[in-house]
């Protein structure tokens, strides 16, 4: 029989011990996470909920919920408190309510990422719409626009889809685009529930709004109100909204706010006596807005109305003088992702602040005063401030008649730079040496 060495013997001790310590030893237990059913439960005005069974197993190191809503361009991601314990269990997390508003007809995707032992798992998606559950709602469907009302009969719902409709053919039709997607219309006939599911920061002048990212138009319209003459003029407004965002669809820049304001207001009613008259007015105060505050947000109070006629009126103007069809090219060229002044440039010759000062020419108005931050004014300078090194005076010598070296401030850094480079090649040197002679001794 062979003899085992001693290495030999070693290894088999340890073998054996280890084989011991492994039948003793429970088993690693594998980290596991189950995913249920997940759900979104709650209406606009009430607590919407997100919820998501689950069964973990194992070390959780994080759970995160990924909210997006309507077209988002990526979730918002929220971090969930980790429960106690393993086992089943319900995740849950508020994605809406009156705290949170969120527009009825918004679609809502949730998932839920959780992190155990190193390892990410990502569960089933739930999707939902949330809703405005307070009425029985009513519906009519055309070709394009979707009807919802609660309050009327069949008729009221047919006239406003007629004049839907027409709207959303003819804008269409103007910017050479095609509405193959849905738009659903909510009419409330009444404003507290209108205003209600507008949300909170809701205008008090407002009767229609659309939004474009949920192609929805709410409407506060009362059934004996159908035929009021506004009627054709709010819808229309509201529905050129939403082929206007199909017609600049980009994912880099919108166009100014009085541009799409303007153009709406141009279609559905035109430059009207009232909007001129109360440019003209505010022309010979003024008070006139330069376009370029009226990019985004429009001003509240007695500014609201001014800025929706200061709109139409410089669309008016782009109209005529330079044609219907350069202003459908200027509208068009911003699917392309340009900047404002690319697409004015491109479409008319001059950039937003030249056209900004033809219009209020054309007008007859001076230019604007504008408020908001301003440049600081320049503050006290030094007098010697500005002169070069070489320019700097040379002091005297001195009284004792000791000779002075003079040095400018450039020199001197200079050669303390010097110095200082020396002084490290020197060092360097001596280490190289030193490891030199160490290897050479052993």
């Amino acid at each position: 029989m062979r003899s085992i060495t001693g290495v030999g013997r070693g290894v088999l001790v340890l073998g054996l011990v280890a084989g011991l310590v492994g039948i003793g030893a429970p088993p690693v237990r594998a980290a596991s996470v189950e995913f249920g059913r997940p759900s979104i439960d709650g209406s606009f005005d009430t607590e919407v909920v997100a919820k998501q069974p689950v069964t973990l197993d194992g070390d959780v190191e994080r759970i995160e919920v990924l909210v997006t809503l309507a077209d988002g361009p990526g979730p918002l991601v929220s971090e969930v408190a980790v429960p106690s314990g393993d086992g089943q269990t319900t995740l849950t997390h508020p994605v809406g309510g009156p705290d949170a508003h969120i527009l009825p007809n918004t679609p809502v995707r949730v998932r839920w990422r959780i992190t155990v032992d190193g390892l990410t798992r990502i569960g089933p998606e739930a999707r939902s719409v949330i809703a405005d559950e307070r009425f029985d709602w009513k519906t009519i469907d055309g070709h394009v626009v979707r009807v919802h009302w609660y309050d009327g009969g069949r008729e009221f719902g047919e006239r406003a889809l007629r004049i839907g409709e027409r709207e959303v053919e003819e804008t269409a039709k103007l910017f050479g685009v095609t509405e193959t997607e849905p738009v659903d219309f909510f009419i409330y006939a009444d404003r507290d529930a209108f205003y209600d599911a507008l949300g909170p920061g809701t205008r008090e002048n407002v009767g229609g709004q659309a939004n474009s990212e949920i192609r929805t138009l709410f409407a506060d319209i009362a059934p004996s109100a159908i035929d009021d003459p506004w009627v054709e003029n709010v819808v229309p407004h509201e529905l050129i909204h939403l082929v206007f965002d199909t017609a600049v669809k980009n994912p880099y820049h919108f166009p100014p706010r009085w541009l799409n304001e303007g153009l709406a207001v141009y279609l559905s009613v035109g430059y009207d006596a009232g909007d001129r008259a109360a440019v003209e007015n505010a022309a010979d105060a003024g008070d006139l807005i330069p376009l370029d505050g009226l990019v985004a947000q429009f001003p509240t109070a007695d500014g609201f109305g001014l800025a929706y006629s200061e709109s139409v009126s410089a669309v008016e103007f782009l109209v005529r003088k330079h044609g219907q069809d350069t202003l459908v090219s200027l509208v068009r060229s911003y699917a392309d992702g340009k900047t404002d002044d690319e697409a004015f440039e491109g479409a008319i010759g001059m950039d937003v602040a030249a056209f900004n000062d033809a219009w209020l020419a054309d007008i007859g108005a001076k230019e604007p005063v504008k408020y908001g931050p301003q440049p600081a004014p320049a503050g006290p300078r030094p007098s010697d401030w500005g002169a070069t090194p070489s320019q700097q005076p040379v002091p005297a010598p001195a009284a004792t008649g000791s000779p002075t070296v003079v040095v400018d401030q450039e020199g001197s850094q200079g050669r303390v730079g010097l110095l200082i480079g020396l002084i490290v090649v020197i060092g360097a040197i001596g280490v190289l040496v030193a490891l030199r002679l160490r290897g050479s001794t052993r």
